[in-house]
């Protein structure tokens, strides 16, 4: 008997080793997982958390990912691969070298890095998942040698911190773990903001902020303390609480950016605490307060609105249900892009046409009334004093308009796509949507039933009738050819969706080619006027007629290039008209001038109108380099060729001196171009130019733009003064920027923003192109979400010259 007591002691001996890992959870080398339906997981001391393959919901993929293990919805707080899921028979391991990597039957997919290179592996023992959540590599000091605490996806969880410089990363669906497009980042500058993001991933860039928390220079990091709230740590020490008190408790807690933009705590019961019937997450705290209609409800001026295409995507419009969470709806006339995914924009359900005879719009189209509904953020195009009727018809009669709103007695027209449509019923007014008549599916398959007889007896009484016709015109056509030149020999070329004008209907629209309102190296430009019924649109010729060989080339360029880009800091092209030697470009008007006349016009804008300036045209640069089918160097940027809306929005104009790059090229040859004092110097040089010579024109513009004046003056009494580039340069080493700003109260108040301008402008103009940033970089330093370091000595003004 005492034998046998000792012998079933000694068995439970040899248990306690592995009894103690697995209460430590500690993960020794060589340890690996692999995907399957029923693959295991590693998991906390506690079984709250779990580190695995978590199977996608409906498919045969998987994430790595930690989640709540302990609740029937198992809910991630961090992935690995949103971007790319795994297939079954994928593998996680951590390597005997202390490596964490994933990989799948294809081959590598993901491995554990910081700040994007491979961690030090040396003395790396074992890793675990922790009871808070976290993920860690440990080494034999105990000291972390990579966390996923500190490589956050989309989730905070109590004791986790967000350093200056971190951020989260939306989802695109509650079911697709992509990355989606708003972010939460801690500013190298203090603050806490939230941002939409343009997609793709690759060629991402920051909207304006529609939530600030408002602690420039003093915020250090926020903190999910283990009281459950998440709060700001100032640089004095003083904290800066986000979600008011909370009571402490033994629920389960995560703050998660979700989805639809919302950065949202929420709670769940434990296991211990959960009552009867079914238990889910509540909303604890959120902000901001109304993603639809900005900071405040009840005024426009000022608000914070998401920009892009806003929480709901292009074309549609946000309300806020009794849940807090926004909801989508499209426009009348519209459809969702992807219908499984009402947050990613609508789309017309039939092309509005630019016909020139608007005479029988009423027959075509019907003004649909939205009351209360508005997009802030789209540009309008035309602004007149109206009544209900009278802006009703004036879109209804403008083929490039889709949206009237009236307000105040001002209509505003608009056109797509729409950027953040919203619901704001403490606003008197409505929208008036363009929908085109007769698209109803209904009435499209009725109107094809009853089409079908008519057209099967009609089809084959006319097959041999049309073939005849067709060879009779091609040998009228050809014979026609021998006798003449085309006159539309570029027509194939053009942009279908353009209208095409004669070259009477522009000049009568111009009353003659009157009003001048520029000159460029390659043409004139002037004012005009388009009357279709009930309506009258301004517009801005440009005629490029009196130009040869080089003009002819222009014109395709231009319109090649124009046509097919929409961006709202891009001057729109309406149509064109080629009759002979007579080749003319037609544009919207804008009419608030130009940005030169603004610049160095007798009052000075405001520091806030011009930094905000600055960063529109860098965002359309960025269009321009990055996001076209092909890529786009403007080749001529001067405050010249920016033009100002009736907003002041500030727009590229004059793409006559583009060159197009091939999608498989980055470097292009071509003779001088630009304008002088504007232009990098490996024009001179025979050299192949890139886009960085758009940015070297951005950074001599840049400096304009703070200082309010032109880049040479030799009318100025200090001979120091004359140049601006080399003038700045010396105020900048000499720490007296104050004296770039002099007289300007609101700039010299804000000289920490003077400086990072100054410095991101001396970087643009580094004689060295491969120097210079990338307009992304450009608008990322401006933005303050990466440091600007010190710039070496520019090129001197000289050496251009």
């Amino acid at each position: 008997m005492a034998f046998n007591s000792l012998s079933q002691l000694f068995f439970l001996l040899l248990l306690l080793p592995a009894f103690v890992v697995s209460q430590t959870s500690n993960i020794t080398l060589g340890s690996y997982l692999v995907a399957s339906k029923d693959s295991p997981s590693w998991k906390s001391p506690s079984g709250h958390f779990a580190f695995g393959f978590y199977q996608l919901q409906n498919q045969d993929q998987f994430l790595l990912a930690i989640w709540f293990d302990n609740i029937p919805n198992r809910t991630t707080v961090w992935y690995a691969n949103g971007d790319n899921p795994v297939s079954e028979g994928s593998k996680v391991e951590l390597t005997r070298d202390g490596k964490l990597t994933l990989t799948s039957p294809d081959g590598p997919i993901w491995n554990a890095t910081v700040n994007g290179s491979a961690y030090s592996v040396q003395g790396v023992a074992y890793a675990a998942l922790l009871d808070t959540g976290n993920f860690v590599i440990v080494r034999e000091d105990l000291a972390y040698a990579w966390e996923s605490f500190n490589n956050p996806t989309d989730t905070l969880l109590p004791t986790q911190e967000l350093p200056l410089g971190g951020m989260l990363c939306s989802k695109q669906t509650p079911s697709n773990y992509s990355t989606g497009r708003f972010q939460l980042r801690m500013l190298p500058d203090g603050n806490l903001v939230l941002n939409t993001f343009s997609l793709p991933k690759a060629n991402s860039f920051a909207y304006n902020a529609y939530y600030i928390s408002n602690t420039y220079a003093y915020g250090q990091k926020v903190v999910f303390n283990e009281p459950n709230y998440i709060s700001i740590v100032l640089s004095s020490g003083e904290i800066r609480n986000l979600t008011g008190d909370r009571v402490a408790s033994q629920d389960y807690y995560r703050a998660t950016l979700d989805f639809d933009g919302i950065f949202t705590m929420y709670s769940y019961p434990n296991s211990q605490r959960a009552g009867q019937g079914d238990q889910s997450w509540s909303i604890a705290w959120s902000i901001p307060s109304d993603i639809c209609n900005g900071t405040n409800s009840n005024r426009r001026v000022g608000d914070l609105y998401i920009e892009g295409p806003g929480s709901c995507g292009f074309n549609s419009y946000c309300t806020i249900g009794s849940n807090l969470r926004p909801s989508c709806e499209c426009l009348p006339g519209f459809s969702f892009s992807d219908p499984n995914n009402k947050f990613n924009g609508c789309i017309q359900d039939r092309i509005q046409e630019c016909n020139p005879d608007l005479s029988k719009a009423e027959d075509l189209y019907d003004m649909r009334p939205l009351p209360n509904t508005f997009w802030p953020t789209s540009a309008a195009f035309e602004r007149t004093h109206s009544n209900e009727d009278e802006c009703r018809q004036s879109c209804l009669y403008d083929c490039l308009c889709v949206v009237a709103e009236l307000e105040g007695g001002l209509c505003s027209k608009k056109k797509l796509p729409l950027t953040n449509g919203m619901v704001n019923r403490g606003i008197d007014g409505k929208a008036f949507i363009k929908v085109a008549r007769h698209n109803g599916p209904l009435l499209q398959k009725k109107d094809q039933s009853s089409t079908i007889l008519m057209g099967s007896f009609l089809l084959g009484g006319s097959a041999l009738i049309n073939f005849l016709l067709l060879t009779a015109v091609s040998i009228l056509a050809i014979r026609s050819c021998n006798r003449r030149q085309k006159p539309h020999q570029m027509s194939n070329s053009l942009e279908s969706n353009l209208r095409s004008f004669t070259y009477q209907d522009l000049e009568e629209a111009t009353d003659g080619f009157k009003e001048e309102l520029g000159r460029g190296a390659f043409g004139i430009v002037y004012k005009g006027v388009l009357r279709p019924p009930h309506s009258i649109i301004s517009i801005a010729v440009k005629k490029l007629d009196r130009l040869m060989q080089d003009g002819e080339k222009e014109f395709k360029t231009e319109v090649n290039a124009v046509a097919k880009i929409h961006h709202k800091n891009l001057v729109t092209l309406i149509g064109f008209s080629e009759e002979g030697p007579h080749k003319l470009l037609v544009y919207e008007f804008m009419s608030n001038g130009t940005l030169a006349s603004l610049l160095y016009g007798d009052c000075r804008p405001e520091w806030k109108s011009r930094t905000r300036m600055a960063f529109e045209i860098a965002r359309g640069l960025v269009y321009l380099h990055e996001e076209c089918s092909i890529p786009i160097i403007h080749c001529d940027i001067k405050p010249q060729n920016i033009l100002l809306d009736d907003s002041f929005t500030a727009r590229i104009s004059d793409f006559g001196l583009a060159k197009l790059l091939m999608s498989d090229q980055t470097r292009t040859m071509t003779a001088t171009r630009g304008t002088k004092g504007y232009v990098a110097p490996e024009w001179f040089r025979n050299t192949p130019i890139t886009t960085r010579v758009d940015v070297y024109s951005y950074g001599v513009m840049l400096l304009e733009i703070i200082c309010c004046r032109k880049n040479y003056e030799v009318e100025r009494e200090n001979e120091e003064e004359v140049i601006l580039t080399d003038w700045v340069w010396d105020c900048y080493l000499e720490r007296r920027l104050d004296r770039v700003v002099e007289n300007d109260e609101e700039a010299i108040d804000d000289m920490t923003k003077v400086e990072r301008l100054v410095m991101v402008a001396i970087w643009c103009i580094q004689e060295d192109p491969s120097l210079r940033p990338s307009m992304r970089k450009v608008t990322q330093m401006l933005e303050g979400v990466v440091q600007v370091p010190m710039p070496p000595r520019p090129t001197p003004f000289s050496s251009v010259y």
